[in-house]
């Protein structure tokens, strides 16, 4: 079969030709209004925006670094300017369930008024009603009470006394009380004289002593009635002056407040409860207690003032505080204490009426936050109560203020195997986030998208303040955009990536005093990114180029070959060659994955490696049965190995060692493959390359190395320019293959063969060798069968 041709300069690399950019410095083009790209994500947040039914909020999903926050947040802020202004919510004092605070809505910007209207009537409380109980008609109309008191008081007195003098009684007042003694003349008769009397006449006096004596208790036990009467008329005059003196402010708010009935009801309530406390506003030295006044200030909890459209709301900590709120508590002489100023609103009471955007990881690691997101969502209401309340831990007494009904639309900003497993796993997900809007990982790349992509270059760099960038350093930039998407036909649709360039390339020029971004500031940008990510690598390539890990890039061995794999480390990763070996005797048709019974190879792998065995059977076995006993391993390999990438080279490295013929030592292999000896593409080109050209050009001069890659990954090369000049230099070469006998008449030298109608392949190809010494396995294994001898056919064995 014809050898593919190595690939030239133009087949590695896509450049981006500066005469499609019309332009000179990105200055002269205009910003992009929508993000290019991404309309399948634009029209999700434009109908999850819009539609007004339950449950149909947002899930943003893509990779990390895509930009997601500041799109979402730039679209919904366009959107939202468009909406109405939600109105305001404040808290204020219940005076019937003091524990009960009650919520009160009013149009956006009026919650300040009201504010200050109630401050400022408490503010005249604390001035207006002493005065009023300091004025001359209040001293007057009270001393008059007071007087008739006593004047009522003597008067009960005054008639028990004349009507004791009339019997010669006398009342006399004692520390004890009164007490009633007989008298003559006007003198109080003497103890001895008394004890003269007769007894009628003692029984006389004591009569009429015992006869007074329930008069004066009737008299005595008057005394509280009256006094309760004139408390009561006190409290009346206390009342009627404080109405006096609310009748004023109070019936100007009213009128003010009259578009509002619930702002009314409570200022009706207002005023009751001043009344009922009007005796606590008398203390005229210390004036009324603070505790009284704060019951008429307002809790402002959402103000709207000086918001324009829909609040559009990020909360970067989303705890069950913060978006539910939360109720404060101070301390007093070692006690905690809290009343309904004390209550905080939480982002979703500044977001009610609006759209709320939050990282959905984050809610998700905060404890119980995801529930009190859900539990809002569902029941459409605010409750703000602390966790430990909520969910039973303590049974402490505290404020349960009343629920504020929310309408709010929340997107979830997240990654794709987040939302997968919320789908999956918790069943009220989906009926809360309806509306999935997906965002591209790369955009497509073609002459009609430079114009685009440069504008939103030019977009980004206006928006981080940078320099502008010349034309060529734009080229650049695009060209490396394929290098990070890893296509030719594609750009990367990662903005943190590129914004990163973007500001390490104008620190660059800035260095350089350059008024402008040319093309050697964003190489410089890219080349140290890559320097300062680039320890473990070097330490890597050291090892090799000390013959600590053997790797051979010259020369032929049989059973030996070198496979390629990307070592990922943070946000870099770089290609690694590794020498995979195999050996090959008669046996049950086995291949011993060594990675795996080691429990360092993963599925994927292990998957490969049956294939490959498969492959061996279905090629060369026939109708028979494989006689196979054979091991794969990635030498000097001390972690984990994963991904079918490697199926390639272990296939030849296995056919090598079953045939005996060298492999190519120059050539390095990757590629994956199937049932059939097709080779499939594999990720991780581009790093695979350049680590392998890197070895070989630490252990001597570049001269006739290579790759060999699947077909169809050529599309996807983007390398380096030093690789490409050895390339067009033809001292470095990259093979496509797209069948297992390329790959091994490149690695061999041989024809691969073909077989015929009956399944012979031709005499002195590699195939046939194969095929000659698996017949010689099978002819083993059938004498050591027959014999008995587990030995027999496991000996020396030659071509």
């Amino acid at each position: 079969m014809p050898l593919p041709a190595p690939l030239t300069e133009n087949q590695v690399y896509h450049v981006c030709p500066e005469e499609k950019l019309d332009f000179i410095t990105t200055d002269d083009l205009q910003d992009l209004e929508r993000p290019y790209g991404q309309d399948r994500v634009l029209k999700a947040l434009e109908f999850g925006a819009g539609i007004q039914a339950d449950g149909f909020n947002l899930f943003v999903l893509g990779p990390s670094g895509a930009g997601k926050h500041e799109l979402v947040e730039r679209f919904l802020s366009l959107h939202a300017a468009r909406q109405p202004v939600p109105p305001d919510w404040c808290h204020v004092y219940n005076f019937r369930f003091s524990d009960r605070p009650n919520a009160i809505r009013l149009p956006a910007g009026e919650g300040q008024t009201f504010k200050k209207d109630m401050n400022d009537l408490a503010e005249e409380l604390r001035t207006a009603i002493p005065a009023a109980f300091e004025s001359e008609e209040y001293q007057a109309r009270l001393q008059e009470l007071q007087e008739e008191m006593a004047r009522r008081q003597h008067q009960g007195l005054f008639e028990v006394q004349e009507e004791a003098n009339r019997n010669n009684i006398a009342m006399i007042t004692t520390p004890a009380g009164f007490t009633f003694a007989p008298m003559r003349k006007g003198e109080v008769i003497d103890p001895e004289e008394y004890k003269t009397f007769s007894d009628e006449e003692k029984e006389l006096v004591e009569s009429k002593v015992e006869e007074l004596q329930k008069k004066l208790q009737q008299t005595i036990q008057q005394i509280p009635r009256m006094r309760k009467e004139v408390r009561e008329r006190v409290h009346a005059l206390n009342e009627e002056m404080v109405q006096l003196t609310l009748g004023g402010p109070i019936g100007e708010l009213r009128e003010k407040w009259s578009h509002l009935p619930d702002v009314v009801d409570y200022l009706d309530a207002v005023r009751e409860d001043v009344v009922e406390h009007a005796e606590a506003f008398q203390d005229s030295d210390n004036g009324p207690p603070a505790g009284l006044l704060a019951r008429y200030h307002v809790n402002l909890l959402v103000d709207n003032a000086e918001t324009v459209g829909a609040p559009v709301i990020y909360e970067d900590l989303p705890n069950h505080q913060h978006l539910a709120g939360q109720i404060e508590h101070r301390a007093r002489q070692g006690n905690l204490y809290t009343d309904f100023t004390l209550i905080r609103g939480g982002a979703m009471h500044r977001a009610n009426g609006g759209y709320l955007i939050i990282d959905a990881r984050r809610v998700l690691t905060q404890p119980m936050a995801w529930e009190s997101l859900k539990r809002i969502l569902s029941s459409g209401e605010i409750r703000i109560e602390s966790l430990e309340r909520l969910y039973g831990l303590v049974s402490t007494v505290s404020l349960q203020p009343e629920p504020i009904p929310v309408s709010v639309k929340v997107v979830l900003l997240g990654d794709r195997m987040l939302y997968y497993l919320l789908s999956h796993y918790d069943p009220d997900f989906l009926d809360l986030f309806k509306v999935e809007a997906d965002f591209e990982d790369d955009l497509e790349r073609s002459d009609e998208c430079y114009e685009l992509y440069a504008r939103m270059i030019a977009t980004m760099a206006r928006g981080l303040k940078m320099r502008p960038l010349e034309r060529s350093a734009v080229a650049r930039l695009i060209e490396h955009a394929s290098r990070l998407a890893a296509d030719q036909r594609k750009l990367t649709a990662h903005d943190r990536v590129l914004r990163d360039i973007l500001s390490e390339a104008d620190h660059w020029a800035g260095e350089a005093g350059a008024d402008t971004i040319e093309t050697s500031h964003i190489q410089q940008a890219i080349d140290e990114r890559e320097y300062r990510a680039s320890r473990v690598r070097e330490r890597s390539r050291e090892q090799i180029r000390r013959g600590v890990v053997m790797i051979a890039t010259a020369g032929e061995e049989v059973a030996q070959v070198n496979g390629l794999s990307v070592l990922r480390l943070g946000a870099s990763m770089f290609g690694q060659p590794t020498r995979i070996s195999a050996t090959a005797r008669p046996g049950k048709g086995q291949v011993v994955d060594i990675e795996r019974e080691a429990k360092l190879g993963g599925p994927i792998h292990s998957k490969a490696v049956m294939i490959l065995s498969r492959f061996l059977a279905s090629r060369y076995a026939g109708d028979g049965e494989l006689s196979l006993s054979a091991s794969l391993a990635f030498e000097q390999s001390y972690g984990g190995v994963e991904g079918d990438s490697a199926s390639v080279a272990e296939t030849c490295v296995l056919l090598s060692a079953i045939a005996r013929v060298p492999l190519k030592q120059s050539f390095a292999v990757t590629g994956s493959m199937n049932q059939h000896g097709e080779v499939q593409a594999v990720g991780g080109v581009n790093e695979k390359i350049e680590g392998f050209f890197d070895v070989c050009r630490e252990a001597g001069e570049i001269g006739g190395q290579g790759v060999l890659l699947p077909a169809s990954n050529v599309e996807h090369l983007m390398l380096r320019a030093d690789v490409r000049q050895a390339i067009a230099e033809d001292r470095f070469r990259i093979y496509p293959i797209s069948d297992i006998n390329e790959a091994i008449e490149l690695l061999t030298g041989l024809e691969a063969g073909e077989p015929d109608s009956a399944g012979e392949f031709p005499e002195n190809s590699f195939n046939r060798r194969v095929a000659a010494r698996l017949a010689r396995f099978a002819e083993a294994s059938k004498k050591r069968d027959g014999n008995g001898d587990a030995n027999n056919g496991g000996g020396k064995d030659s071509d």
